[in-house]
């Protein structure tokens, strides 16, 4: 008994071998891992992008509820958030944002929404074809279009 307890108080640390095993290990996880996140990050930002359109698309249809009387065909994010029907125009830039058309068949949207390196662009877009536009993981740029899929 007293040689085992000796030959086990002997034995301190891991050998080469074993750091360099875990070492891959952490390596192999992290290469995976790495990759992942990111494409979760731009997923995100694409949805944000997509439901500001939907929320311009929203403030445009209670515009042209309470507008009805004009003739009014369009309407820009500048003027949604002058008169108050929109708090915020999200991605969309002053000056350039988007245009709300007035259709029988539903509002459509034209226009550009960026955030940090990735930006949804608009093509005379409804809520469904906001709904219904795939995630592009990896692209910088995913196109809402109408005509897509029609």
């Amino acid at each position: 008994m007293k040689k085992f307890m000796q030959k086990k108080l002997n034995q301190k640390g891991l050998t080469l071998v074993e750091l360099l095993a875990v070492i891959v290990i952490l390596g192999i996880i992290a290469a995976i891992a790495v990759p992942a996140i990111g494409n979760i990050i731009t997923n995100s930002k694409v949805n944000a992008l997509k439901g500001d359109g939907q929320n311009v698309l929203s403030a445009a249809q209670l515009y042209f509820t309470e507008n009805g009387s004009k003739d009014t065909a369009t309407v820009t994010t500048d003027i949604l958030k002058t008169d108050g029907f929109l708090e915020d125009v999200g991605g969309f830039t002053k000056g350039t944002g988007a245009v709300v058309t007035k259709n029988a068949d539903g509002n459509t949207i034209s226009g550009m929404s960026k955030a940090k390196g990735v930006s949804v662009e608009f093509k005379a877009a409804t809520n469904k074809n906001i709904n219904d536009a795939p995630v592009k993981v990896g692209n910088d740029q995913v196109v809402v279009n109408r005509n897509a899929g029609e």
